[in-house]
């Protein structure tokens, strides 16, 4: 699938945001501790999400589909030698069936993790962590070996505070009981997510929002249940970025504003300008939402750099985000992406459409201001954020540009052409 943009334009209108691809994948993972029917509700419709039913299903879980509803209902044991390989290949989310396996098979085995191409991403604290409840971990050419004789709570430190490490110590220690302790933990959204929606089964927790969790964890999980998914705070940064890009006049709805304040914060000072509304809660009960309405705005540069931090700091996902930002500020801005080898180098891709960019190296970029886009034809990158990054300069590009394979997009976005051309884009998918 291809985009194809007719650039230049303003863009109005409103829009609501959709749910987060994070917590729907920890999610979807997390249904598997659950010996009875979980409904998941405000579920987006995405590639990524695709990926994981298919490996559910694979294995005998049944899915169902009401609207954004999803009802997964297990089957009384899993097939895992019938594991649809292919698809766990496609996405690095596979590594987070470990935490819930372990629960249900002595030993077994998953394949390696796929997902973003975004350098080295290791895996090595997910083993570090999981070693400590009692799982041993073999990593193979192309698969790890898992097994745990028995398991026991523990006070783990984690290597590195990671979403996807927190998640899947969380769904390990919530089936052990005694008291776990997590430090270093993750505070972010999808980890909150994962909180609230194991706290239906007895879990008690302690620390939800911190980077100290303390689980006590429960010795069976079988109850129907029913969870709402927060709003998606990295759809928010793309939409607030296309609108500080385009100068555009939009209405962003349902955002979740305790994951965007710092973000905002950057905005505010390069003179961006915007109105929020007073705060409500997320059909989960438990998310702060607000609207934002956005002003055409004359940006600048910050003198500081700009980089991504665990939660509370600036969102790691949401920093390419202020690239093409940059990009339209006066002025020169250094985006130090510490995280990922391989992502500054996806920004480069910019100067296709005469963004001036340089690389200082792997992880630093300087993005110099205001910028005369031009259009182009570009090939995806095979990283989600620096493949919508492409889009949004784009979408402020005067003439016809072609994004080609947007497959990267497609992975955490839903029918986002179609979002777009209810703002007034001109976009359309070509084969």
């Amino acid at each position: 699938m291809n985009f194809e943009i007719d650039g230049g334009k303003t863009l109005s209108g409103s829009i609501s945001i959709n749910a987060s691809k994070n917590s729907a994948v920890g999610l979807l993972c997390a249904s598997l501790l659950n010996k009875g029917t979980t409904t998941l509700l405000n579920m987006p419709k995405i590639e990524e999400v695709y990926r994981i039913i298919e490996v559910l299903e694979s294995v005998g879980v049944k899915t169902a589909w009401n609207g954004s509803t999803l009802i997964i209902t297990p089957p009384r044991k899993l097939k895992l030698q019938h594991l649809n390989a292919e698809s766990a290949a496609k996405t690095r989310s596979i590594v987070m069936f470990m935490g819930p396996l372990v629960h249900l098979f002595p030993s077994f085995s998953i394949p390696q993790t796929g997902g973003c191409k975004l350098g080295s991403r290791t895996v090595q604290p997910h083993l570090f962590a999981l070693e400590k409840l009692g799982v041993r971990i073999k990593t193979k050419a192309n698969e790890y070996a898992v097994s745990a004789k028995k398991l026991n709570p523990a006070d783990i430190v984690l290597y590195e505070s990671g979403d996807t490490v927190t998640e899947n110590v969380l769904m390990a220690a919530s089936k052990i009981q005694g008291k776990t302790v997590i430090k270093l933990a993750s505070a972010n959204y999808m980890v909150q997510d994962l909180c609230r929606f194991l706290e239906l089964f007895g879990v008690k927790m302690e620390g939800i929002g911190t980077t100290t969790l303390t689980i006590h964890g429960v010795k069976e999980m079988n109850k129907p249940v029913s969870f709402a998914l927060s709003e998606d705070p990295i759809e928010a940064m793309l939409f607030l970025s296309i609108a500080a890009t385009t100068r555009s006049h939009i209405t962003i709805k349902r955002c979740p504003i305790d994951f965007l304040e710092l973000e905002l914060l950057k905005l505010e000072k390069m003179g961006f300008k915007y109105k929020a509304t007073k705060r409500y809660k997320s059909a989960n009960g438990h998310t702060d939402l607000v609207d934002i309405e956005t002003f055409p705005s004359n940006l600048t540069a910050l003198d500081e750099k700009i980089y991504g931090r665990p939660f509370p700091g600036l969102n790691i996902d949401n920093l390419p985000f202020f690239v093409p930002i940059a990009a339209v500020a006066k002025g020169q801005t250094l985006i130090h992406d510490w995280v990922y080898e391989n992502r500054a180098l996806y920004y480069l891709e910019l100067s296709k459409l005469n963004v001036n960019l340089l690389l200082a190296d792997p992880h630093r970029v300087f993005v110099t201001g205001p910028t005369q886009f031009k259009p182009a034809e570009v090939i995806c990158p095979p990283a989600l954020r620096p493949a919508a990054i492409i889009l949004i300069a784009m979408l402020a590009a005067p003439g016809k540009s072609l994004l080609r394979n947007v497959y990267s997009i497609n992975r955490g976005y839903e029918d986002l052409a179609t979002r777009l051309r209810k703002l007034g884009a001109r976009i359309k998918i070509v084969t």
